[in-house]
């Protein structure tokens, strides 16, 4: 791997957040799963989460984001160059979820051009970073990029210490190019993806892999997620802090330098561990699960969105988004908003 040092002038211009309009407090999932009284409070340490409505899609969900970041930005939805949805999961295999969220923003007709983006967790790290450097190029001006995520609908209810982790919602965030006074930059990006992990976290089917046509009960079977929750906590728990290193040492930044890390909301464990394994002050780690839940790739934009929209980042912060993801992989990105 190349380390290779860069700065991109790239201003967040606005954010938004939408949650759909079934909250979950985890009482109610202790009698669906006949637990005693706290035990999914203790287990995920999630005392709400939310679940999206049998006529709430991705997409209307993502546009209703979009939205609200598009009126945090001062924009109108047709001033925007490029629309990217960075979904783990999308609403249909196609058209593209990008496709249906400029739709649903009421641009049918304008040829903006829009698509996905997947890294799974990850897919909204990778889009920025992707976006950034073709903005940086000059490709784009004003980018929205939106991730939605309906984790409700692929739960296997059978499963409650993978179920109780996962909620629904949406982020959407504008990207522009920042004015050549403007200290907004993207300081570095990295990824790493060890595919020895890739069974670990998986949804089989909605592929090619698997034909309904001909393996109906198969697909049917391999349409819920499945996640080995502890070969997965302890994978990423082996391999994040030399992934955190070369995060920081590409960026060119010391961990002290942070106003706050935006970490991906995978649950109280994995937040608990990145904080022992930096040695962190319990107020740098940006926490919203507890009223949450684990939103997939929507976690990180979601998380942002909190911490700018509280005050815990204002303009000028130097903040770290750092994640994983199914495959197993990790990413990160260190900007200054």
């Amino acid at each position: 791997m190349t380390n290779i040092n860069y700065s991109l002038p790239i201003r967040i211009l606005g954010t938004g957040e939408h949650l759909p309009g079934n909250c979950v407090e985890s009482h109610i999932l202790d009698e669906r799963w006949k637990k005693t009284s706290g035990w999914t409070l203790k287990h995920a340490g999630i005392e709400r989460r939310y679940y999206a409505d049998d006529g709430e899609t991705s997409s209307f969900m993502g546009a209703m984001a979009a939205r609200s970041a598009l009126a945090a930005a001062g924009m109108e939805a047709h001033e925007l160059d490029c629309i990217v949805s960075a979904c783990s999961v999308m609403e249909q295999a196609i058209p593209c979820s990008g496709v249906l969220i400029q739709r649903q923003l009421g641009l049918g007709e304008s040829g903006i051009p829009a698509f996905d983006i997947n890294a799974t967790c990850l897919s909204f790290v990778a889009a920025l970073d992707l976006l950034s450097a073709a903005m940086a190029a000059g490709r784009y001006r004003r980018v929205l990029i939106v991730s939605s995520e309906i984790a409700s609908a692929g739960l296997r209810w059978d499963d409650p210490e993978t179920a109780m982790l996962f909620g629904d919602g949406a982020a959407a965030v504008i990207l522009g190019q920042a004015a050549e006074a403007d200290d907004s930059k993207v300081f570095g990006t990295h990824f790493e993806t060890f595919s020895v992990g890739a069974e670990l976290c998986q949804v089989k089917s909605g592929g090619t892999r698997i034909r309904p046509r001909t393996q109906m009960e198969e697909f049917l079977r391999g349409a819920c997620f499945e996640m080995q929750g502890r070969a997965t906590y302890r994978m990423a728990a082996q391999r994040l802090p030399a992934f955190l290193e070369r995060l920081f040492q590409r960026a060119n930044i010391a961990l002290g330098e942070l106003a706050c890390i935006v970490p991906h909301q995978a649950s109280a464990k994995g937040l608990d561990h990145l904080e022992a394994t930096l040695g962190l002050p319990s107020d740098l780690l940006v926490r919203v699960l507890a009223h949450r839940g684990n939103q997939m790739a929507a976690s990180i934009p979601v998380t942002l969105h909190h911490a700018i929209t509280s005050g815990r980042v204002r303009r000028g912060d130097l903040i770290a988004l750092v994640g994983s993801g199914a495959g197993l992989s990790f990413g990160g990105t260190v900007l200054r908003y």
